[in-house]
């Protein structure tokens, strides 16, 4: 059974050589019904914005595949467009479209951290003996300044090899990191 919308299509076509009220009782749809699709069947003012909305977020986003609708909502308001964050929201919904997330990095006092390759993949039973160590550098905040704690740990054992605290007197953490390492 067609879906009502295309019901009316179909009157359409046979009305001419049928009465309405005689095709509304063989489709079982209210005649009112019919009409009032006759009388809004034209392309609404909305549906047309968002087709214009919809082809400028697509435009932008060919060029920056990062944004996401609160970016995207103010480049299109840069543009021109007076629009709300959630009808972008909406859009770009519609379109399928989503921001590409970059991978994220920490970063501490303008410097990157830095990220190491995973070599051990989570691949732990089928390792030597004494082949993974886990290392652990906390901060502990004290009244005279930090403290820090380098703990190192059997992997597969899961027994602690060594602890280390240690006062740093220097400003750089990283010099600090570095004499840790070397200790260990």
């Amino acid at each position: 059974m067609p879906i009502y919308l295309e019901r009316y299509q179909i009157f359409e076509s046979m009305k001419d050589h049928y009465p309405i009220t005689w095709l509304t009782k063989m489709a079982k749809v209210q005649r009112s019904g019919y009409y009032k699709w006759l009388k809004n069947r034209k392309v609404s003012l909305r549906k047309i914005d968002d087709a214009i909305l919809k082809e400028h977020i697509l435009e932008i986003h060919q060029s920056h595949k990062m944004y996401g609708f609160p970016r995207m909502k103010i480049v299109l308001h840069d543009r021109g467009f007076v629009v709300n964050h959630k009808k972008v929201y909406r859009l770009m919904c519609e379109l399928g479209v989503q921001s590409i997330i970059l991978k994220k990095r920490r970063v501490w006092k303008n410097r990157i951290s830095l990220v190491f390759d995973n070599v051990v993949e989570r691949n732990f039973k089928e390792r030597t003996e004494n082949e993974v160590f886990v290392k652990d550098i906390t901060y502990l905040p004290t009244k005279n300044g930090f403290r820090y704690s380098y703990r190192t740990s059997h992997k597969k054992k899961r027994v602690l090899v060594s602890f280390i605290l240690i006062k740093d007197t220097s400003t750089r953490k990283s010099n600090t990191i570095n004499r840790l390492n070397n200790r260990a």
